[in-house]
């Protein structure tokens, strides 16, 4: 029997965090580093990226958007907004969406403050001042089924799809079953299994819109591909023994556990249903859990064969080994293994239930391996750019050069 009660940290809006954490948010990868002194110095948590400076509207849209969800994040108690000052992505913006869910914010823009050094010794001393208030707030108790569990998979063996994959399903079948929310993404993943899926759907409109959402990618992909073959999988996935899309697909979906599909969200969008929900982002790990985390998970349960060490700054990336050998091998990285399934040791049920069990351990202030690091990978899907892209090559196919000035 799962224990689902937990202590944390309860927001103005109701949403109760597993984590208080101090967030500085670079609106532009110029000011990265001064983010990153900040963050080091002070208790904060940050995050680098190349991104905020674009005269692309939807990449604009989709980078600003990325920034407030993190900052509306329930495992965020206060924010610093640290700008440049010409970028395109607007610092003002970002903070005033944040500020409205009555957190504190705060704005630093270094061309105003008189530099690098003067504005990061200014962030220093705000984000300990943020800190020491943060340090003073209350817990208070919350459940299981107010938790959020984002579903990632990276760096997949042949194991995956047997092992990891299966158990964790095991873990979303419990979490669902006692009120809670699991999200399962990376749609390019779910091409060769859109039919397993979509029966799960809630309903017909949601089984539809899953199709034809699964079928865009699997239509973007044949485009984006030197040839024919349908392989749509990394060099790593390859040695690790997949074969093919929907040999990955399948191993992929099998994270979502047995419930009912309840919603389909748009990438870092906040879910409003309860259950099952998918979410747009691509395969890339980084971007399919900055999605994630923006639209408001609590924690990621990750699996991966080979090993990874991706994180977020605001939320826990539990690792989950399919076997024992890269748990072993690479234990600073990995926090559970599903091995002793391929080793008839356990069962899948049992190892759903230390899953289970480790969400919500995880969920009462124990550290998860990737929590070592306070500055984390960040990631948008560059969607925008990718149309054109492909855009711009059918028409030189079709000798079509409208584009280009004379």
């Amino acid at each position: 029997m799962v224990d689902t009660k937990f202590m944390g940290y309860r927001r103005s809006n109701g949403a109760i965090g597993i984590r208080n954490h101090v967030l500085i948010i670079p609106t532009v990868s110029c000011v990265n580093r001064v983010a990153m002194d900040i963050a080091n110095k002070a208790g904060g948590v940050t995050f680098m990226h190349p991104y905020g400076c674009t005269f692309d509207a939807e990449e604009n849209a989709i980078t600003e958007h990325s920034y407030i969800g993190h900052g509306l994040h329930p495992n965020v108690g206060a924010v610093l907004v640290l700008s440049l000052g010409c970028e395109t992505a607007s610092a003002s913006r970002v903070a005033s969406e944040i500020a409205k869910s009555g957190k504190r914010v705060e704005t630093l823009i270094v061309q105003h403050e008189g530099g690098s050094r003067t504005t990061g010794a200014a962030g220093i001393a705000l984000v300990r001042e943020m800190r020491r208030e943060l340090d003073a707030q209350p817990m208070e108790e919350g459940d299981l089924s107010e938790l959020l569990v984002a579903l990632e998979c990276g760096s997949s063996d042949a194991f995956s799809g047997l092992t990891a994959n299966p158990a964790v399903g095991e873990a979303a079948d419990i979490i669902v079953s006692h009120g809670g929310t699991v999200i399962l993404s990376e749609v390019t993943e779910m091409v060769g299994a859109e039919q397993v899926l979509a029966r799960r759907g809630k309903s017909d409109q949601i089984k539809q819109e899953l199709l034809s959402l699964i079928k865009k990618y699997e239509v973007d992909l044949s485009l984006s591909t030197e040839d024919d073959s349908g392989i749509f999988i990394s060099p790593g996935n390859v040695a690790g023994g997949l074969t093919t899309i929907e040999e990955k697909s399948l191993g992929c979906i099998y994270k979502a556990g047995t419930k009912a599909i309840t919603q389909i969200v748009d990438y870092g969008e906040a879910p409003t249903e309860r259950g099952v929900i998918i979410m747009d982002t691509p395969g890339f790990d980084i971007a399919s859990v900055t999605g994630k985390v923006a639209g408001g998970a609590h924690m990621v349960l990750f699996t991966t064969g080979k090993g990874t060490p991706t994180g977020s700054s605001i939320a826990p990336v539990v690792k989950i080994s399919s076997n024992n050998k890269t748990f072993r091998h690479l234990s600073e990285d990995t926090d559970i293994s599903a091995g002793d399934v391929l080793e008839g040791t356990k069962t899948l049920k049992q190892v759903g239930v230390e899953i289970a069990d480790l969400v919500m351990e995880i969920a009462r202030g124990k550290e998860a391996k990737g929590e070592y690091f306070n500055i984390q990978e960040f990631a948008i899907p560059n969607v925008s750019v990718v149309k054109k892209e492909v855009i711009h090559a059918k028409l030189a196919q079709q000798n079509d050069y409208r584009f280009v000035q004379s």
